[in-house]
């Protein structure tokens, strides 16, 4: 071996380095090595490795468990689906390039690419991945269904497919869907990485234990996963996606480590050991952002900074349903108190000091910014005056000699100080609030059990259609049912939410929700604090980055420069 391979490898072996023992870095040290075999001198001159951190457990790499971010991320690379989200969170094509929906909105007919072939893997003919066909969705899909896998995406399709042949597959290149009835979102919810397309031979052979052995159709293909420690994927050098001539993906590999604390991980960043670095955590957020939300001048040049709107409404909830018994007594069931409690919160002041003005004031409705049909403006919520919450508290039958009764608002530690910040604003005009602090998953049960009055929450966007926001309020999602934790019922509600399955264009639909959103603030059964706002941080020497609002890790356009 020359001194060119040389100095490659353990360039390699720096990029692919973690908290391993000695055991583990000669093992990656091997796959560095076979990742090199059979490249010429000049080739090894460009490889690269595109390297980042994940700060919390890898649960799974079967994309029927893409429950939470880093599962999603990582099967973002391994695997594909009929159709993907562009970065203004548009459904493109991907697998299939064309499709219909029947007339009655029933019935979508996909036309498959058949050029898509699977990773290699010995549980194929001759182990070369076979081509991807419309039989491997019907497969995927069922898969996605069948109680004894228990995936967890299985809402996705349980109460949307018919009873009889759900899916379809009359040929290699088509692939049909039948509803039970319209489900006018249902392109946006195909992107989800819980309908990636997987093959039956290798899920068969391992079961289980296909979270640890994926074979997708994605830009990069499996290699490595030591829980916990480091995980790695090779370029698909058989990627069917072309772009300007090349075939994607750009990087050689992608490695990922698995530091929790969030401040050592961003210190590899600064490092030059990390590529990417997602979110900024309050403990350190001062020392990176200004107060308007600007790079401070330590880090300015150092790095890339890019912000941009993230589906998640963030938001204090109210029970409202008089038939519970904590709801017949409580103050919180008069509209005018909880308006009182909407105009009472400064939304400005509290996005700049607590965030960073990393968030948009929370001034419409419970859709957030960024959703497709978002219009602020269209949508009234509710802007900071004091004056206003005082009269609405008077109205309510509360004033000095009558005051309001002390309310409980239930959090977790992450959020006490932004709450903290609500109860002193709920104090200053008479609203006399105490705040409780459990653990996310005892908040969580209670919530889920209608068992609290008040509470800090927030909704992540499943899919990026303002459907997934308002089904939080249609009284047949009440708990135990569905997510609506504040027990709201409002018939015109329900009927605008009904009719909105039957629109037949997104412009109609988009009307209905605004209409819908309008209601849910006027009721107000929650108090919308701030709409998210991601914070991702590249090195200098990445581009080709994607900046899609449901913080959705695409890396087959990335290029990594020297």
């Amino acid at each position: 071996m020359n001194n060119h391979h040389n100095k490659q490898n353990k360039g390699l072996a720096r990029n692919l380095r973690n908290n391993s023992t000695r055991a583990e870095i000669i093992l990656i040290l091997l796959l560095a090595l076979l990742f090199l075999s059979g490249c010429t001198s000049k080739d090894q001159s460009n490889k690269t490795v595109f390297n980042f951190n994940m700060d919390d457990l890898l649960t799974s790499l079967d994309p029927a468990f893409a429950r939470n971010q880093n599962a999603i991320w990582c099967d973002n690379q391994i695997y594909n689906g009929l159709v993907q989200i562009d970065d203004s969170l548009k459904t493109k094509p991907c697998i299939a390039k064309t499709w219909e929906v029947s007339a009655d909105g029933l019935r979508y007919t996909f036309h498959l690419r058949n050029d898509v072939f699977f990773h290699d893997a010995t549980q194929f003919k001759n182990g070369k991945g076979r081509k991807a066909v419309a039989a491997d969705f019907v497969y995927s899909f069922k898969r996605l269904t069948d109680p004894k896998i228990g995936s967890s995406g299985s809402w996705i399709f349980s109460d949307k497919v018919a009873l009889k042949e759900a899916f379809e597959a009359p040929n290699d290149t088509t692939f049909i869907i039948n509803l039970r009835r319209p489900f006018p979102p249902m392109l946006s919810l195909l992107t989800a990485q819980y309908c990636s397309v997987v093959p039956h031979e290798v899920v068969d052979f391992y079961g289980k234990d296909f979270r640890g052995h994926p074979i997708g159709t994605g830009p990069f293909k499996f290699k490595y996963w030591k829980e916990g420690e480091v995980f790695v994927l090779l370029k698909n050098e058989k990627y069917w996606e072309i772009e300007n001539g090349h075939r994607l993906p750009y990087l050689d590999a992608v490695r990922a480590s698995f530091i929790t604390n969030k401040q050592t991980a961003f210190m590899e960043f600064v490092k030059h050991n990390l590529d990417f670095f997602n979110d900024i955590d309050g403990s350190y957020r001062d020392d990176i952002l200004t107060k308007s939300g600007k790079i401070s001048k330590k880090y300015q040049g150092k790095f890339k900074l890019i912000t941009r709107p993230y589906l998640n409404t963030e938001y204090l909830g109210i029970l409202v349903d008089t038939n519970l018994a904590i709801v017949k007594t409580s103050p919180l069931r008069i509209k005018k108190v909880r308006q009182a409690i909407n105009y009472a919160i400064d939304r400005d002041k509290m996005v700049k000091y607590l965030r960073n003005s990393v968030g948009t004031p929370g001034h419409a409705g419970f859709v957030p910014v960024g959703m497709p049909g978002f219009e602020q403006q269209v949508v009234e919520g509710y802007h900071y005056n004091p004056d206003k919450s005082r009269a609405l508290l008077a109205e309510a039958g509360f004033n000095n000699a009558h005051p309001l009764p002390e309310i409980l608002l239930n959090t977790t530690t992450t959020y006490r100080d932004l709450v903290e910040f609500v109860q002193g604003q709920l104090n200053s005009v008479g609203i006399k609030t105490r705040v409780e602090v459990s653990q996310g998953a005892s908040l969580r049960e209670m919530i889920a059990k209608n068992s609290i009055n008040f509470f800090r929450g927030n909704w992540i966007a499943d899919y990026p259609d303002a459907e997934n926001y308002l089904s939080v309020f249609y009284s047949h999602n009440k708990v135990p049912f569905g997510p609506n934790y504040t027990s709201f019922y409002h018939s015109d509600f329900d009927k605008l939410f009904e009719d909105s399955y039957q629109a037949k264009t997104d412009s109609a639909r988009f009307k209905l929700y605004r209409q819908m959103d309008n209601l849910v603030m006027e009721e107000s059964p929650v108090v919308i604090l701030y709409y998210y706002k991601l914070v991702n941080l590249y090195q200098n020497n990445i581009s080709g980055i994607s900046t899609n609002g449901q913080n959705l890790l695409v890396l087959k356009r990335v290029k990594k420069g020297s």
